[in-house]
């Protein structure tokens, strides 16, 4: 007997480009990727999603959205559909948009239609595939007719009832009453990141919730909605604890290119009387680029700086520099084209607001922990240790092994 072929699961990414809170919303970046790109990389790494539709009424959100399908090798299966105006505007509903990116998946896909439909928010940067399958599975496999992301709740949940009741009352507790926590019903919290629903009953009802309704319960350290700039900027502090190691191998690799201030260095300048200027560096860094060095990997400082210490360093080190640049975004184009590298494998490690042009440029931005924070938000690593302290050696043990296999001999072991 053959089995029935498995349900059309279809991820509808809502990303409209008007938001007052958060002006450009779904394009800010959250450990160096665009809302809108997290959340389709989470339904495209999911088993239980057939395909991908964002919907969007801005043209730089479906160029972001594409761009993270093509990064993945998974184009085929993510649409953008344009979302007409009368749903884009600030009273729409996600539903409204849900239902007209059904529409138009059938129209892309003739003879295809979904059996299962979720709603993958990108205003929740942590949602995970494990969530996307979570759901995803409730309807299409375990019966369900909704799924919705929970987090369990242990609040005492108020609220101000002055203005009527010329008092304030516990909403799920009595204000005379403090049970213990393992003593009260268990409480679940929405997350905001995830739903699923049955099509047909989806196309019924018009609304995410009917039927039975399956709870799929996620972490609740993972529960952030982000509505104002504040949000945006604990959804940024959170992102290197929260988001799985993406750390680059040699193979993701092909050139290292390095800021010098701040990355090579602790930021500092020590000038003595005569005005000569000396900078800090660790051993540390150059047992790392000497082992990159060795292991055949292209090689560049390049920095804004003139001081004739970053020249003698970069000599120390038998590493091509550019120095007193202005333009680093310029020049590191420039030496890719004249080295036929593709800068989408270059990595690139800076740690203030002139590195960001060249975070743009490169595929591997990657700031050292004392970065600026709005150079640890673009990066797409970042390193455990602070510039001056060995952070270039962190990255070489990321693309060697952590214990750098590459030998070096004695010849090789600069000293600084």
């Amino acid at each position: 007997m053959t089995p029935p072929p498995a349900p059309t699961v279809l991820a509808v990414i809502p990303a409209r480009g008007g938001s007052k809170g958060v002006p450009a919303k779904n394009l800010a970046q959250v450990g160096g990727v665009p809302l809108v790109a997290r959340a389709v990389r989470a339904c495209l790494a999911s088993p239980e999603v057939t395909d991908v539709v964002v919907t969007t009424d801005d043209p730089a959100i479906a160029d972001a959205a594409r761009a993270a399908g093509d990064a993945l090798g998974e184009s085929g299966r993510l649409q953008c559909v344009h979302r007409p105006a009368a749903i884009a505007g600030d009273t729409a509903t996600s539903e409204a948009a849900v239902l007209h990116a059904l529409d138009a998946y059938e129209s892309i896909r003739p003879g295809r239609s979904a059996d299962v439909v979720l709603l993958v928010q990108c205003t929740s940067p942590f949602v995970t595939r494990e969530d996307i399958d979570g759901v995803a599975a409730a309807v299409a496999r375990e019966g369900a007719d909704t799924a919705v992301t929970v987090a369990p709740f242990h609040g005492f949940v108020w609220r101000d009832g002055s203005a009527v009741e010329d008092d304030t009352y516990g909403v799920n507790h009595d204000k005379a009453v403090r049970p213990r926590r393992q003593d009260r019903p268990q409480d679940l919290l929405e997350t905001g990141a995830a739903y699923a629903m049955d099509v047909p009953g989806f196309r019924t009802h018009r609304h995410r919730f009917f039927g039975h309704t399956a709870l799929v319960r996620t972490d609740p350290a993972r529960v952030l909605e982000i509505d104002d700039p504040h949000d945006l900027a604990r959804a940024r502090a959170l992102a290197p604890l929260l988001d799985p190691s993406p750390l680059p191998t040699r193979e993701d690799v092909d050139a290292v290119v390095l800021d010098f201030d701040g990355t090579q260095t602790d930021d500092r300048v020590l000038i003595d009387s005569d005005g000569h200027e000396t900078v800090a560096v660790h051993r540390g860094d150059g047992l790392g680029i000497a082992a990159l060095r060795k292991a055949g990997v292209p090689l560049l400082i390049l920095s804004t700086e003139q001081n004739p210490v970053v020249a003698a360093r970069a000599r120390k080190l038998q590493v091509p520099v550019l120095h007193g640049i202005d333009r680093k975004d310029l020049a590191l184009k420039q030496w890719c084209e004249e080295q036929g590298l593709d800068p989408g494998r270059v990595l690139y490690v800076g740690n203030d607001v002139n590195d960001l042009p060249c975070f743009g440029l490169a595929g591997w931005p990657v700031a050292v922990a004392s970065a600026h924070d709005s150079v640890r938000a673009a990066a797409r690593a970042v390193t455990t240790t602070p510039g001056g302290f060995g952070a270039i050696r962190e990255i070489a043990a990321w693309l060697l092994g952590p214990t750098l296999t590459t030998t070096l001999t004695p010849a090789h072991t600069p000293t600084t």
